[in-house]
């Protein structure tokens, strides 16, 4: 099914006058940069009145895979955006879904829409500055509305599943052991949601991917609401939960709702359309469960390079990111002291140039010559991969060392003479999934702290997280 973009080019081109009205020809098809999961196009049209721009969302190479609670496809992600509109949310109108016929994959044509979907523009941009203040509220009242869609009526329950808290978090965590990577940060996770599920909730249409970076913005406030994708009914606190998860503040901590605002301020304008408090302890759960989600979100990621059909520089990158997900794990379950490793300098180099030297040479290259000369999504890919090299260039220099510890540590808590990093780890994540290690199982909380905390200092220094954790989890 994955065509190139000429191919797409082609088929848009004979496709578009028939199925959109008052289209007289395609005369641009464009990728935007992103889209790991899914693709997004921008479509210029000629009409009647002149050039008209439209939006296309496909499944990445056209292939979509397996229906499921997280992924009801993109013909119900269409469907949902269509309801989601006629009940006063803000939504583009979706003029066409993709049929099999098409020849280019699952996805649909919706209306353009002017306005800031990247997060960490809509923390900063300056022609934000006068409605950020008012965001967090207006996030929260439409989330509201999302949460009061009348399932049985809008036919919504026919093509949704049910999602209860306990499948989901035994889901995702069946999901992250079938990748066969020993993640132990993630087996105590998943052991404590386990331990502390919602009591009770009403059944919901869940967005679950609403944050910043889903939800397009103007100075005037809220546009769209993006990316259905991964809907699905069930607790609607899950929305509030992963709307303050730490991964979509970009870079601003202290603001747990997007980087941009307050929580009191996201459930004072959820309360205000549902009359109802909202239910702080059931968000902190899920909270938790925002990061335990998307860390395994991101190493399948990686998974999906390794064997999907979109192998593209932007996958294991973003499998390394998974770490950022621990470490705010870390900080809201077990926080404390914890240190970071000095890097090796007893290493010799006999090499002229050094491994780091032609790492660091490639890098230049990306940055200072291929970005400043491309656009779109060729320049943010070449910033992708430089930033691989990055972390390449880290683990070089402080993955001995930290692997070393780590090994020390393991072979303290098992009881193990084992030298083997990876068996020990397997070993580990062995006794948590059984039960056999407690939770609170001395020198655990410590050994996981110290693991995670050295290695999102080799992923992502920068990431805030790190510095959270650092502080001893203080401000999550």
């Amino acid at each position: 099914m994955s065509a190139s973009h000429s191919e797409l080019e082609h088929i848009l081109g004979d496709l578009l006058p028939r199925v959109i009205e008052d289209c007289d020809r395609l005369t641009k098809l464009e990728r935007l940069s992103g889209g790991a999961s899914q693709e997004t196009y921008r479509i210029t049209i000629a009409s009647s009145g002149g050039e008209r721009l439209l939006a296309m969302r496909r499944a990445a190479g056209g292939e979509e895979g397996e229906i499921t609670a997280q992924h009801p496809g993109l013909a119900v992600e269409a469907l949902l955006m269509q309801v989601a509109r006629a009940q006063g949310v803000p939504e583009p109108e979706v003029h066409y879904v993709l049929q099999p016929q098409d020849g280019i994959g699952a996805g649909f044509v919706m209306q353009w829409l002017e306005g800031e979907a990247l997060g960490a523009r809509i923390v900063k941009a300056p022609e934000l500055n006068a409605v950020r203040p008012q965001l967090a509220h207006m996030f929260g009242a439409t989330l509201a509305r999302i949460h009061s869609i009348d399932l049985q009526a809008t036919g919504l329950d026919q093509h949704l599943q049910h999602l209860a808290p306990e499948d989901y978090v035994r889901q995702t965590w069946e999901r992250y052991q079938a990748f066969e990577t020993p993640q132990p940060m993630i087996d105590f996770t998943a052991r404590w949601l386990l331990d502390n599920l919602p009591t009770s909730y009403t059944p919901s249409l869940v967005h679950n991917d609403y944050r910043n970076g889903n939800v397009m913005v103007d100075a005037t406030g809220i546009v769209a609401v993006l990316d259905w994708e991964v809907a699905h009914i069930g607790d609607p606190m899950r929305d509030l939960g992963w709307m303050l998860t730490h991964s979509w503040r970009f870079g601003r901590a202290h603001l747990p709702v997007g980087g941009f605002g307050a929580a009191d301020d996201f459930y004072a304008g959820y309360e205000s359309v549902t009359g109802e408090a909202v239910d702080r302890q059931a968000v902190k759960f899920w909270q938790v469960f925002g990061s335990f989600w998307w860390a395994v979100g991101c190493l399948g990621m990686a998974e999906h390079y390794r064997n999907g059909p979109d192998q593209s520089v932007e996958r294991p990158g973003i499998g390394r990111r998974s770490s950022e997900c621990q470490v705010d794990c870390v900080n809201l379950l077990i926080p404390g002291p914890v240190s970071l490793v000095e890097p090796r300098t007893d290493t010799v180099y006999i090499d002229m140039p050094r491994a780091d030297e032609l790492l660091k040479s490639v890098t230049d290259f990306l940055r200072e010559q291929v970005m400043s000369e491309t656009t779109g999504r060729t320049q943010f890919l070449a910033r992708v991969a430089g930033n691989s090299l990055d972390i390449v260039q880290r683990e070089m220099a402080l993955g001995d060392a930290a692997a070393d510890q780590e090994r020390e540590r393991l072979q303290s808590l098992l009881a193990s003479r084992d030298t083997d990093l990876m068996r020990l780890r397997e070993q580990l994540v062995q006794g948590l999934r059984e039960g056999q290690i407690d939770l609170n199982a001395p020198g655990l909380a410590e050994h996981l702290r110290a693991s995670i905390v050295n290695q999102i200092n080799i992923d992502q220094p920068r990431y805030a997280g790190l510095a959270t954790a650092l502080n001893g989890g203080e401000g999550v």
